[in-house]
């Protein structure tokens, strides 16, 4: 390979640096430098000068291949010792040739020397005016022909040179064996100053930014090896503003996200800070690219679209493709309900504590540029029922046994179908359906049970949802009247006082009986509570008759049937009752052997059917006759203590008359209860007077012997 080819080689590592795309993603081999020493560059012919190949790692093994004027040679050894001019360059098995440096061997009297070798821009040289024998006396400097330095030194010092096209001499003076002062000068001589760094080349990956990417700036240079300990500073620029990374050590910045305004030009520039070199990278135009949304979905959750009212609904827009700022709207049944604007490809829509309204078909937009529609979701949203209403119709103001009356149950709010359950006193009545919402009836006839509290329930299957208490009276009309008649004997006579009761079986209270003789109402009493009421009177012969009574409860009044009172007799005399009390007396002053005699005289008269002494004649004892005449009132049973009992007793009463050996009997006086006997009309005097001599006087025998016995005795 010749020296020629080597040269475009390193033209090529220089193309290959610009071209590289990006730090890391490829190697390009670095380059081999040369070392002279001694160090200058210009020497007298016939010396001699090494050359050092080196290559960065040092530690590479191998042979060395050198280029002299398009020779190439290789050797195993770094190391080469030269006699002849010209350009040399060498490389390593894992480098690039390296620059070519020109060394001139030179059959001149003066020479103008400069060290080090090799010079980097920015660096300090020295130059030296050196005779080829024998010492100066004096030395002048040009650069481009123009007096640089006159001394009396054969050395001075440039500092921080730059790359450019001066050239550079030298005249040396000296004198002669006879004191003359000579010169000479020197051949002009352009320093060989490489660049301290190469000029930065602005990366960009990816090449080609979409809107949405992150991108990569690197601002790619490098250091010579013998300058690797230079420090390098970088900034970025952007249509020239510096970007907000500022200027720092990294070769590289990124862009989280390129926008479409962040299209433009950009460059950068690496400096080295202790060398005051600054150098800017080419332009770079950049176009950010946006991609249209694609593929728009909408999705919701929870998936299927079916909640319960009360739940959050959360509607997912996505879009497979898209860069940049994307607007994701969101319709309802064509209405709009948000918007959204992000750099996102999904958004997110929360419809917190959706309601029955929510319910519809739902669809969302996309827009980068143009908007694109998604495919369309059915929400469905299912009420709890509300707390139902329960109305309860009935054919008129008051309730009546046997009407139809009907349960309505309605829940105002709720998704269909709702099942309703009908309740009295929370025991099931019967159920019906309502398959598109709304309320639901139930009918029923009245018992007389149906007085109570009446509920309703409503269901669609999210829970059960119970109605308030309805309250409802049936009121049963009065039936079976019963009329009875309560008399203080078997048999009544003017002058007793009777009870009619009256008693409806069935009804509900309060009931108003009213009585009635010869359907001419006698009076009223009122049953708050029910039961039966009572009419009392005291018998006289115009009390002969029908009597009826009638039970009302604001119903249909129900009437009894005709009882007939009749009377056939005069007033019952009591003069045997008076004689037979004052008898009594008189025997328990005669004592008990006699009162038993006429104990026993008094029993044979009665049962021969003969009256005390001064009583009325057999005739006066026909007494009244009565039709459907009851002791005591139906249902009622009393005892001997009871009142009613006591006063329903009659005046005197044989116990066991039949008896051969004892006779049970008792002896009582009752006043008529109202006390106004003596109003009575046709009431007779002699049973007045008899009352009032009997008055308070009670006593009782019981246990009487015989009268054999007690003549025994």
């Amino acid at each position: 390979m010749s020296c020629q080819t080597g040269l475009v080689l390193a033209l090529l590592w220089l193309m290959l640096l610009y071209l590289a795309p990006a730090k890391g993603e490829s190697e390009i081999p670095p380059r081999a430098f040369l070392l002279l020493h001694p160090s200058w560059s210009t020497t007298f012919q016939g010396e001699s000068v090494k050359l050092t190949c080196m290559a960065v790692p040092s530690s590479e093994k191998g042979p060395i291949t050198w280029c002299h004027n398009n020779n190439v040679w290789k050797t195993k050894s770094e190391e080469i010792q030269i006699k002849d001019s010209g350009y040399y360059q060498c490389k390593t098995q894992r480098s690039h040739f390296s620059e070519p440096v020109h060394v001139e061997f030179s059959s001149d009297e003066v020479i103008l020397q400069v060290s080090p070798h090799p010079i980097f821009e920015g660096d300090d040289v020295f130059l030296k005016c050196q005779r080829k024998s024998g010492q100066l006396n004096k030395a002048t400097y040009y650069k481009d022909e123009k007096i640089l330095q006159s001394n009396y030194s054969d050395t001075i010092k440039l500092f921080s040179v730059s790359r450019d096209s001066s050239k550079y001499s030298c005249t040396a003076f000296w004198k002669t064996m006879f004191s003359i002062l000579w010169h000479k000068t020197s051949k002009p001589l352009k320093l060989q100053i490489q660049e301290l760094f190469l000029p930065p080349v602005l990366m960009l990956s990816p090449r080609q930014p979409n809107e949405g990417d992150p991108v990569t700036l690197t601002c790619e240079t490098r250091l010579p090896p013998q300058k690797s300990h230079v420090q390098l500073r970088f900034c970025f620029f952007k249509d020239g503003q510096r970007l907000e990374s500022g200027c720092n050590s990294s070769q590289e910045i990124q862009i989280p996200t390129m926008r479409l305004e962040d299209s433009g030009s950009y460059w950068c520039q690496a400096e080295a800070v202790a060398y005051k070199i600054i150098k800017s990278s080419s332009r770079l135009k950049i176009d950010v690219l946006r991609i249209p949304v694609s593929d728009v979905n909408l999705e919701t959750r929870p998936p299927g679209g079916q909640l319960i009212e009360g739940e959050n609904l959360v509607l997912i827009c996505s879009v497979a493709k898209g860069t940049g700022t994307i607007t994701f709207s969101w319709h309802k049944d064509g209405t709009s309900v948000s918007k959204k604007t992000q750099q996102s490809l999904l958004a997110e829509l929360l419809i917190p504590t959706v309601k029955m309204q929510d319910a519809g078909r739902y669809y969302c937009v996309a827009d980068n540029g143009g908007p694109i529609l998604s495919n369309r979701k059915e929400v469905t949203v299912r009420g709890l029922v509300s707390r139902p209403v329960l109305i309860l119709r009935t054919p008129r103001h008051q309730a009546v046994v046997g009407d139809v009356v009907q349960l309505h149950c309605e829940a105002s709010k709720g998704s269909p179908p709702i099942w309703y359950q009908f309740y009295h006193e929370d025991i099931t009545l019967g159920n019906s359906s309502a398959p598109n919402g709304g309320g639901a009836s139930f009918n029923f006839s009245l018992t007389e049970e149906g007085s109570g509290n009446y509920t309703c329930d409503a269901n669609n299957g999210l829970g059960p949802q119970r109605s308030d208490r309805v309250s409802l009276k049936v009121i049963v009309p009065v039936s079976d009247i019963v009329l009875s008649l309560r008399a203080p004997e078997t048999q009544a006579m003017v002058g007793d006082e009777v009870e009619i009761y009256c008693e409806a079986l069935k009804g509900s209270p309060p009931i108003l009986y009213q009585f009635y003789h010869e359907d001419m109402a006698l009076g009223n009493s009122l049953a708050p509570m029910g039961g039966g009421a009572s009419f009392k009177f005291i018998v006289t012969t115009e009390h002969a008759g029908n009597y009826s009574c009638e039970a009302d409860n604001g119903l249909e009044p129900q009437r009894s049937e005709v009882m007939t009172f009749n009377i056939t007799g005069p007033c019952r005399s009591r003069a045997g009752l008076i004689s037979a009390g004052v008898t009594g007396g008189l025997l328990g002053v005669l004592g008990l052997p006699v009162a038993a005699i006429l104990l026993r005289h008094f029993r044979t008269q009665r049962k021969l059917g003969l009256s005390a002494p001064g009583a009325s004649s057999p005739s006066d004892w026909q007494e009244p006759s009565f039709s459907r005449i009851s002791s005591t009132p139906p249902q009622e049973h009393l005892y001997d203590g009871h009142p009613a009992f006591i006063e329903l007793q009659p005046i005197y009463n044989n116990v066991n008359p039949e008896g051969l050996n004892m006779v049970y009997s008792q002896i009582q006086s009752s006043q008529p209860r109202n006390g106004n006997s003596a109003n009575s009309p046709r009431m007779c005097q002699k049973d007045k007077q008899a009352s009032n001599h009997q008055e308070g006087d009670t006593e009782d025998y019981e246990n009487v012997p015989r009268e054999s016995a007690v003549l025994d005795h």
